[in-house]
């Protein structure tokens, strides 16, 4: 476990924020008929979005929300929270920015193999160069669902609202580790960011994600500080979050208090068994299980595997049969260009290719279309993407079934009748 020596305890962060906002599925909520309502389970969320679990604020955004913005506001976005939070620090609960005591009082511990360990406030980041980054942020279980067409896994069954596109700002993490002097050693070469928020037991692991620090990711990554140009709600990462453009969520820690230049990557549990993919896949269901991982047998969730999605039409759209326009998008980990996208009316059999709109970024959302003619009837609509490296969606996605559900990237599908 990592040195908290510079850390504020959870029940000093709880005093601090007093009565700032409201918690996560508190007692006396207002529910919707059937179950809680986004709304009520994270103040100042749109209501409507899907409830995978109210306790840890989990939720996903319905495509006929997402598609509406070119930017996803936070009101929409999902959320993937991972330990539940006693007690009453209800800033960590709401999209209201976390409170100036919590913000004054928040401490970046810079340490490990270096001869000159640093404490950082908000303060000072504030003070350094800022640069934007507009990227997909993604649930690493996004379209976990669709693995059950093989056997069905463990955890929210996710389709594919796991996922927006946010526009970042913050402090470049290289030249910030530069500027700090610290003159690590020859011996450190992995860097851990470790988050503010602790499991609820004293057995469980802490939020900690380790990265080589030769990975050319870490060049675009920043200390983010404001999403979509305001400040980080804690249930997004605030105050500040570790943003590298092109990793799956949990790669992006949260509310960041620790940063650790070391030799090896993080014991963490989170590390070292959640969130990996086995070497081999598709693995046996029947040979290999959830808690089978281990360093040498499985890779974590890094960068995005290509993926699209379709956007319109959407089965409740209910097209008339004729000229219909298909649209959606498609990315992948930002290190090299979206070069086609294939849509099929047929369930595969033919295809024909799309026009790519380009996005705001290597790492954001790229907008395609194809206006074709529909008949009446039934039709199965698919979406493949391919990029410059020649990476593209495999037609059966379950050719990467894995125990946990992670990184499904098959080709989409959406049936309409027309």
């Amino acid at each position: 476990m990592l040195n908290r020596r510079s850390r504020l305890t959870r029940r000093q962060f709880g005093a601090l924020a007093g009565a700032a906002g409201a918690s996560l599925a508190m007692p006396g909520m207002a529910f919707a008929a059937g179950g809680p309502d986004s709304a009520a389970v994270i103040k100042g969320k749109k209501s409507g979005l899907i409830i995978h679990n109210a306790k840890l604020g989990v939720m996903e955004t319905p495509l006929a929300d997402l598609r509406r913005h070119a930017i996803t506001p936070k009101e929409v976005l999902f959320s993937r929270l991972h330990f539940p939070h006693e007690g009453k620090a209800v800033w960590y609960g709401t999209l209201d920015a976390p409170p100036a005591d919590i913000v004054n009082n928040w401490n970046l511990r810079v340490d490990g193999l270096v001869q000159r360990p640093r404490d950082v406030k908000i303060a000072d980041l504030q003070k350094m160069p800022q640069e934007k980054r507009v990227s997909v942020m993604q649930c690493a279980g996004n379209g976990r669902s669709f693995y059950a067409a093989k056997q069905k896994v463990a955890g929210g069954q996710w389709k594919n609202g796991g996922m927006g596109n946010v526009e970042w700002e913050g402090v470049p993490l290289r030249p910030f580790l530069d500027g700090l002097k610290l003159l690590p050693s020859k011996a450190a070469v992995w860097l851990t960011a470790e988050g503010w928020d602790e499991p609820a037991t004293p057995e469980g692991s802490d939020f900690a994600k380790s990265y080589r620090l030769d990975d050319p990711a870490l060049d675009h990554a920043i200390l983010a500080l404001k999403m979509n140009g305001e400040p980080i709600p804690a249930v997004h990462g605030g105050p500040v979050r570790l943003i590298i453009p092109g990793y799956y969520g949990n790669m992006n820690v949260k509310m960041v208090t620790y940063l650790l230049l070391a030799a090896e990557q993080s014991p963490s549990a989170m590390q070292s068994v959640g969130y990996r993919i086995p070497n081999q896949l598709p693995a046996d269901p029947a040979q290999f299980k959830a808690n089978d991982y281990t360093l040498q047998n499985s890779v974590p969730t890094y960068g995005h595997k290509i993926k699209s999605v379709i956007f319109s039409p959407l089965p409740e759209d209910k097209p008339k049969a004729g000229s219909v326009e298909i649209t959606g998008v498609a990315f992948n980990d930002g290190s090299s260009k979206i070069t086609k996208v294939e849509v099929s009316t047929d369930g595969g059999k033919t295809w024909k290719e799309a026009t790519i709109k380009g996005g705001l970024s290597p790492w954001a959302w790229q907008h395609w279309s194809l206006t074709t003619t529909l008949a009446s009837g039934t039709h199965e609509l698919m979406s493949r993407a391919t990029d410059a490296k020649g990476n593209s969606q495999p037609v059966d996605g379950l050719t990467r079934w894995n125990p946990r559900g992670y990184e499904w990237n098959g080709a989409d599908r959406v049936s309409v009748t027309v």
